[in-house]
This record gives structure tokens, C-alpha cells and sequence, in this order.
């Protein structure tokens, strides 16, 4: 099933253009939806999940017209948004079962079958009669991901999920994800370069509520390929490198020294080394060219 969001906007009361005229198709597997804080991808997000309503356009999946039923999605749809509340003194087991019923699955043995499948997948069995309360966060970001697959849902929505999670806690939610979104249509904001890197096989940047580029991160680093360039100066030298050379990033080494890489079609010279282009030179040159049209 694909989705289709077609000439949508969204404006919100204080005059901020969250959504501008975006149009995209998504089909089945892991899309990336990578953009800094404020570039419109939650509100995008919610309105695909039918959170709140567009000014204008069309979204489907499939042959559901989700801006017209609304519940049709519903059914199909599973959502973790960046922030979620649980109830303070409920195992993640009896909490699972809840949320089951809600979701109209009235047969116990059924659900007790769902929740044992649906923790076993999230790694979360060996801690299934714990209060969800007292999980670490990568913890509840996988209790997350359990109560949206409740409803095997065609759908999924996972909103900036790995944002203040620790490296092994990271990994562990990355692994989890990429189970599940092997047969079913997962959109995956973040503004962390490697979590697209390393999960999505399709993916799109955006800025002021726009689609910038929408790619492959394969073919996106295919383009660039031969002209991002890295020179180590010192921190005095940065400023006049800055003015005189297009730099996308600069590192510190332990010196102080800093490592900048440069986006330039032709050697900028003056010591200058080609390197292999990477996924986050992509994205800074995407910004930096959104930038410069909007001067």
C-alpha cells in the first residue's frame, strides 16, 4: 500500500506555515523523514495520523481517503508520538492487555497471545510485570512500539523516537524497528543523520514545512560524489575559512586542530584532500542551499 499526501498545507493561529504545499508518495519499508527541530515534521506527522486537520490538500493510503475517514486509518494505523504518558502503577503485561481491549480485542486467550508476541518482539518479556512507569527510556520508547503493533497495524508513525536515548538503548530501539517494518509502511522522523542512515531504505529532507530532496541515502551520497573535501586548521584559521570556502561541518581533534569539510565542485586547493561523501553532507548541503533561497 502506498501513501499519498498531495499539495498540503497547514498554518497554524500564530501565523507559523508548518506544512507548504508538500506532496510525496511512500510505499512499503523504512522511510527516513530527516529535518532539524522546527522544520514541520511532527506536524506533519500528526496530521498523516489524522491528529489535526490541513488547510488544504489530500492525503490516501491505499484506498482509504484519510482527511474523510478518519477511522478507516485508524484501524489500520500504529503511532508513537515523541512524548507519551503511561499509567504509573501498571506491569507493561497488564497495561498491553488494556490497551488491547480498547482496541476492541475482547477475547482474553486472543490477547494474551497478542501481548506474549508483541514483548517478545520489543525484547520487553523479561520485564513484562514491571511498572511501565519505572523503564529506562529506550525501554518505553520499545513499550511503545508494542502497543502500536496490538492492531497489526499497515501503517506506522514513529516521531523523533530515538532523541535522548543512550547509544546501547538506541541500538537496541533501531533493531526493534527494522523487525517490524519489514511488511508494512514505517515513517521515521528524526533530525539524527544516522538513524537514517542506518535503518531507512528511502527517505526526504525537509525545512519549513517543504520537501527539500527525496532520495535513497545510497543514491543521495552517489550524487555527491567527488565533491566534499576536509582540511585541518587551526581555530584562528576558521573564520577566514568560512567567509573564503562553502563548509557544511567542522570537528575538533584533540589538539584543537579542527577537521572541515567542504562542498566544492572543483579542489578548493591550499591543502585541501578529497574524502567520500557521507549522509550528513547531504543533509547540510540541502539546508544550506534552502538558505541561501530564502536570502
Amino acid at each position: 500500500m502506498k501513501l499519498i499526501i498531495t499539495n498540503l498545507t497547514k498554518t497554524y493561529k500564530n501565523g507559523v506555515k508548518a506544512i507548504d504545499n508538500l506532496s510525496i508518495e511512500i510505499g512499503t519499508g523504512m522511510f527516513g523523514l530527516l529535518g532539524p527541530n522546527g522544520a514541520g515534521k511532527s506536524s506533519l506527522m500528526r496530521t498523516i495520523a489524522t491528529l489535526q486537520t490541513p488547510d488544504s490538500g489530500s492525503i490516501t493510503f491505499g484506498d482509504i481517503n484519510v482527511l474523510e475517514d478518519n477511522m478507516s486509518l485508524r484501524k489500520i494505523l500504529g503511532y508513537l508520538p515523541q512524548f507519551f504518558g503511561v499509567y504509573p502503577k501498571m506491569s507493561a503485561e497488564d497495561l498491553l492487555d488494556y490497551f488491547a481491549t480498547l482496541k476492541g480485542i475482547s477475547n482474553k486467550n486472543e490477547r494474551k497471545k497478542l501481548v506474549k508476541e508483541v514483548l517478545e518482539i520489543t525484547n520487553l518479556y523479561d520485564v513484562r510485570r514491571k511498572y511501565v512507569a519505572g523503564y529506562s527510556g529506550g525501554m518505553k520508547q520499545r513499550f511503545g512500539i508494542a502497543q502500536l503493533l496490538l492492531n497489526k497495524p499497515k501503517l506506522i508513525i514513529v516521531d523523533e523516537p530515538t532523541a535522548g536515548l543512550d547509544p546501547a538503548e538506541r541500538n537496541r530501539f533501531l533493531n526493534v524497528l527494522r523487525e517490524v517494518g519489514t511488511n508494512c509502511t514505517v515513517i521515521f522522523s528524526t533530525h539524527i543523520v544516522e538513524d537514517v542512515k542506518e535503518l531507512c531504505n528511502e527517505m526526504a529532507i525537509l525545512n519549513g514545512g517543504k520537501i527539500l530532496k527525496h532520495t535513497t541515502p545510497l543514491e543521495a551520497t552517489k550524487a555527491i560524489e567527488g565533491t566534499i573535501w576536509t582540511k585541518i586548521v587551526s581555530r584562528d584559521e576558521l573564520d577566514e575559512a568560512e567567509n573564503k570556502f562553502n563548509i557544511l561541518s567542522s570537528n575538533y581533534n584533540q589538539d584543537n586542530s579542527l577537521n572541515i569539510r567542504v562542498h566544492a565542485s572543483e579542489n578548493p586547493g591550499d591543502g585541501f584532500e578529497q574524502v567520500s561523501p557521507q549522509l550528513d553532507d547531504v543533509y547540510f548541503i540541502a539546508l544550506k542551499e534552502d538558505e541561501t533561497e530564502l536570502v
